[in-house]
């Protein structure tokens, strides 16, 4: 089972999987579309076209929770540590020149995570020692236009089309 790192890999992972999916169909042509992960930071208006980039796709995690969906997700076992799942939540938000292009990049990862929605093996980046068989789904979420425009107030940037994605279940040893 992984240890903390897990909650970085699995952005990686992401990353990983949607530069992939870039580089075998580019959404724009002669854009050199890239997914980069992102902080509050990269964000500010300043610094979005030098740290992201002028056709982007950034990967922004806004919450981290207890994941829900598995009994043991934070009982301990009395041979061993305890264990801790959570659910880590995205915002993926396309940066490029126009309308189109934004739509196109943002239709691309919507395609390529839909066609890959469980990460495993290979696909999981090695900066944690994952379980044998360890899995994490990705999942498109509901949430409310008014809460991902309060996300966007809160970073101090103007509301940008969005699309969010949980992870589930990420678990890690205590």
């Amino acid at each position: 089972m992984a240890d903390f790192a897990a909650i970085a890999a699995v952005g990686k992972s992401i990353e990983g999987v949607l530069n992939a999916a870039f580089n075998e169909h580019e959404p724009v042509a002669n854009g050199n579309i890239r997914a980069v992960l992102v902080t509050t930071t990269d964000l500010a208006a300043t610094q979005t076209n030098d740290r992201i980039g002028p056709f982007a796709l950034s990967i922004f995690l806004y919450r981290v929770d207890r994941s829900a969906r598995t009994a043991w997700s934070s009982s301990g076992i009395a041979e061993g540590p305890g264990h801790l799942a959570l659910d880590l939540h995205y915002l993926l938000t396309a940066w490029a020149d126009n309308v189109e292009n934004e739509h196109r990049i943002l239709g691309r990862a919507i395609q390529a995570i839909e066609a890959t929605p469980v990460l495993s093996g290979a696909l999981l980046d090695s900066s944690t020692q994952w379980a044998e068989g360890e899995t994490i789904q990705l999942a498109m979420e509901e949430i409310p236009t008014e809460t991902m425009v309060r996300i966007f107030e809160s970073l101090r940037k103007e509301y940008r089309l969005s699309v969010p994605y949980a992870a589930r279940v990420v678990r890690f040893d205590t």
